[in-house]
């Protein structure tokens, strides 16, 4: 029998019919899918087995619906500013609402499109993966791709909305609340059972960019791997690796990965390693702002983790002392396992897994109050009349000394200069430590004395 050619038309032929779209495509199709998970290599392999009727229940069958870009563009407001999420290397991600009249079996719900940037540095390949991936793959720990758009040159990834962004900004941003230490543990589990799902699938999964920035918190702070555009197949047989490219995100890959080009499930396990450092320390893995021995998160901080004793240097100052110190412990020892130099040194995802579920339960966290005196508006309008007051009452003191006292004029005019530079230095003090309001309860304070 002869092979059957597979071609890019047979895999998405959407993308190559835009503008005569069949009612068919709209509705989710409910063919059975194979056991046998579709890859990448299926698709770049011209002698595969694989036919053309398999090939439709790998992909279709995955419940994916197929959206036109005017449905998009309706569900974003036309890719609205004020609907805009953020931007990544695929592109920008925009907030929409889907109703349930749209699809059958869709309901009405929040969702998040990603535009592919027609000049960014990804593109179809990377589009293409995430589609063959997320359409195929579902665990708790996965973000959930929804559907596509392809139609021309436009291609588009419509997810579930993720209410709480990335770990990134949660964790980095300066007016983010700082994430207390048993949601870290949480979010670290999570992403932890979403690495271990794609290693031990039948064919394994290298998610190749893991980053705080790709993992995504829903409300409750569950997390949910993302953006799997440079995601590939492990080896296969008795092959101990892939040699690719190398790509990713400085800080975070793994340092034989970077050297050789060799890929493997344990590259996953380093950058693991590098988030779990960065939910220890609260720092970024390359940081330029700070000095240089600091900028390399892993070079600074993996030598003290194996340090119970200098634990405390390198955690979050944020969490204020309230977390596990056993937990900590425990955490910063599977780090420093993680960012093992020596891949075969490092555990495997499951274990990471087993390792750190139990901190979860762990009650060791310090149960005292957080002492942290807030002035209130009266005690600093009250110290501020009262600073004014002194000032006011030494100025008058040195000036009455003036009058009864002569003095030549060299002495008078440094005298002067000495006051008004005492003033000046009293009122900066005062702005440094109260802020703007000491000029507006000055104010304040002249109008009470008139009324």
């Amino acid at each position: 029998m002869a092979l059957k050619k597979i071609t890019m038309i047979s895999v998405l032929p959407g993308c190559f019919k835009s503008k005569k779209l069949s009612p068919e495509p709209k509705d989710r199709v409910t063919k059975k899918i194979t056991s046998q998970r579709l890859s990448l290599s299926d698709l770049s392999n011209p002698g595969s087995p694989l036919s053309m009727s398999d090939l439709s229940s790998s992909l279709i069958g995955s419940n994916l619906h197929v959206f036109t870009l005017t449905e998009l563009e309706v569900i974003t407001k036309n890719f609205s500013s004020s609907n805009y999420l953020g931007e990544g290397g695929f592109g920008r991600v925009h907030k929409g609402f889907v109703d349930d009249k749209l699809r059958p079996g869709l309901g009405a719900q929040p969702v998040a499109v990603k535009v592919l940037d027609l000049d960014g540095t990804q593109g179809h390949r990377e589009w293409l993966a995430e589609v063959i991936f997320l359409g195929q793959l579902r665990h708790p720990h996965l973000v959930k791709l929804i559907g596509y758009c392809c139609e021309d040159e436009h291609r588009l990834l419509v997810y579930e909305y993720m209410a709480r962004g990335n770990l990134e900004s949660q964790l980095f941003k300066k007016y983010y609340v700082p994430l207390p230490w048993l949601t870290r543990i949480k979010i670290a589990v999570g992403a932890a059972k979403g690495l271990s799902f794609l290693h031990e699938e039948e064919k394994p999964v290298i998610y190749r960019d893991f980053k705080a920035s790709n993992i995504l918190l829903d409300s409750d702070y569950t997390a949910k791997l993302s953006d799997f555009g440079l995601a590939t197949d492990g080896p296969q047989g008795d092959d101990t690796h892939v040699t690719t490219r190398v790509m990713g995100t400085e800080g975070y890959a793994a340092p034989e990965y970077i050297m050789t080009g060799h890929l493997t499930t344990m590259s996953d396990v380093y950058g693991f390693g590098v988030v779990l450092l960065e939910l220890l320390t609260g720092r970024r893995s390359v940081d330029k702002n700070r000095p240089s021995r600091e900028q390399d998160l892993v070079k600074w901080g993996r030598p003290l983790l194996k340090d119970p004793q200098k634990l405390d240097q390198i955690m979050d100052p944020r969490l204020e002392g309230q977390y596990s110190t056993e937990g900590a412990k425990k955490a910063a020892t599977l780090a420093y396992q993680c960012l093992s130099r020596h891949p075969k040194c490092r555990p495997t995802m499951s274990a990471v897994v087993k390792t750190l579920e139990p901190l979860v339960d762990l009650d060791d966290i310090p149960t005292g109050p957080i002492v942290y005196i807030a002035p209130t508006e009266g005690n600093k309008e009250r110290d501020v009349q009262k600073n004014i007051k002194e000032n006011e009452e030494k100025e008058m003191a040195k000036k009455d000394d003036g009058h009864h006292r002569q003095r030549n004029g060299h002495r008078r005019r440094r005298r002067k200069r000495s006051l008004r530079s005492r003033a000046v230095h009293s009122d900066t003090t005062l702005y440094r430590t109260l802020g703007t309001s000491l000029y507006s309860l000055k104010q304040k304070s002249q109008l009470d004395d008139g009324i």
